[in-house]
């Protein structure tokens, strides 16, 4: 704490689309509306699954899971973005931004732990007889709460560690939200936490490969499979988890790899790939499922319908 108050920088600056400061307003809104339609669909999500009995199984409590998840990256990064390209308000304190850094970590380390769920499908094609015995709700809500866990064992370190180094002369960000590799390359004393980035950054690919594991065992069971009708219903249930692994590994592992490797990468497309990081799957992951998975949608429509009829 010594060691941050007696540095020069008091504030960090963030940054919202270089050169184009004066069309920030008109980003703000599309910006808004995915703010809007991630909270209101991620909450529909929880309400439906907690309202009705016959949603209380393994699948939907991964995916209540995911939209907490999902809720989290929304509300701990989406109102600085908000107010960058609203008010132009650029400022944010250090342990501000060491706060948005331990939650958007968290809350990532969170989110590709639930896509894990791809185990969920896994065991419900290979064995569906013993699938409801093998994944109860005690197991399922053990699993959660490990995964919780994990998050914020694995997120705690960074505002630890960030805390410690000393910040001189340069304030100034390269996203509209805090990222530890990016407070990092601030710091003017020894960065001390370059290890333990790479070290989430490597948890975070062996989800990812648990996950590419999982479905490599599962097509290889679907290929087993008699019938191409039952092969293409097996397959299509997994299609909503498919789209959510990629909405979020595609931007991620993007980033991570433009931030440690490129050399002469565009200021400009780093920015959008962080800000699609933050933006899209929160958006998308609530939509995809509503739309594909037929007893969600039901319960929407039909909770529509008594609406209107009203």
């Amino acid at each position: 704490m010594s060691d941050l108050n007696n540095s020069e920088v008091k504030l960090f600056l963030l940054i919202g689309i270089p050169g184009l400061e004066h069309a920030h307003i008109w980003f703000s809104i599309p910006i808004c509306l995915m703010y809007l339609v991630a909270i209101t669909g991620n909450c529909t999500i929880l309400f439906i699954i907690k309202a009705k009995p016959s949603l209380h199984e393994p699948m939907y409590y991964f995916l209540a899971m995911l939209a907490v998840s999902d809720m989290g990256l929304s509300l701990f990064s989406r109102p600085t973005m908000l107010r960058i390209f609203l008010f132009y308000d650029m400022r944010i304190s250090p342990n501000a931004c060491f706060a948005q850094e331990f939650f958007i970590h968290g809350f990532t380390v969170m989110e590709s732990s639930v896509l894990i769920m791809s185990l969920d499908r896994f065991l419900a094609i290979r064995n569906p007889l013993r699938y409801s015995s093998i994944l109860t709700s005690n197991r399922v809500a053990k699993v959660g709460l490990i995964l919780a866990i994990r998050s914020i064992l694995l997120g705690l370190p960074f505002p630890i560690t960030l805390r410690r180094l000393k910040y001189c002369q340069k304030n100034r960000l390269s996203h509209s939200y805090c990222l530890h590799q990016d407070t990092m390359k601030l710091a003017c004393s020894d960065k001390i936490s370059v290890v333990y980035g790479f070290f989430i950054a490597l948890c975070t690919m062996l989800d990812l490969a648990f996950i590419l594991l999982s479905y490599v065992l599962t097509l290889k069971t679907v290929l087993s499979i008699a019938t191409l009708a039952e092969r293409f219903k097996a397959l299509n249930t997994c299609v909503c988890h498919i789209c959510a692994v990629l909405t979020f590994c595609v931007p991620i592992i993007t980033l991570a790899a433009m931030h440690r490797f490129a050399k002469h990468k565009s200021p400009l497309v780093v920015i959008l790939i962080a800000d699609t990081f933050l933006l899209v799957p929160p958006l998308m992951n609530p939509i995809v499922y509503c739309v594909r998975t037929q007893q969600i949608w039901e319960k929407i429509l039909g909770k529509l319908l008594n609406i209107c009829g009203k």
